[in-house]
């Protein structure tokens, strides 16, 4: 073999093991389309009709009046979660990004269950109480931010 197809061979074989390596990380950082169910809170709660978590897992969610969504998530073991989706650094709206949230304004990332990953950030996202009735999730907004 000369000398300049191994050293091509040698540069193609780094490249896709680099690819290889990256590629779970890059697909974390395209822009992943959710649609934003607007909604009332009534007596303290959001309804949200079961069903609605037929196509997706992930639902976001956003109360009349609200600068933040909520993300409400239907988990494996059939529960739901509800969180926040302001950074719990200085209060800017996070954005899902398919592996769990992102903001933009300083970089921090929240996983799917609302725990820090990367900071600045130093606290969990706020959660809040979800319950089935019937065909309809319940949140508990007892607190809004």
């Amino acid at each position: 073999m000369e000398r300049r197809d191994f050293i091509k061979s040698s540069c193609n074989a780094c490249l896709l093991l680099a690819a290889g390596y990256f590629l779970p990380e890059l697909s974390g950082c395209s822009p992943v389309k959710f649609t934003t169910l607007n909604t009332d809170i009534i007596n303290h709660q959001i309804t949200i009709p079961v069903s609605s978590f037929a196509a997706t897992n992930l639902q976001l969610v956003r109360p009349k009046g609200w600068y933040y969504n909520i993300a409400v998530q239907k988990k494996d073991n059939g529960n739901y979660s509800a969180l926040l989706l302001q950074c719990t650094h200085q209060e800017n709206q996070l954005t899902p990004n398919g592996n769990g949230f992102h903001c933009s304004l300083h970089g921090s990332d929240f996983d799917k269950d609302g725990n820090v990953r990367k900071g600045p950030a130093e606290h969990h996202l706020e959660e809040y109480k979800t319950f089935t009735d019937n065909n309809n999730l319940i949140i508990e907004i007892l607190k809004t931010p």
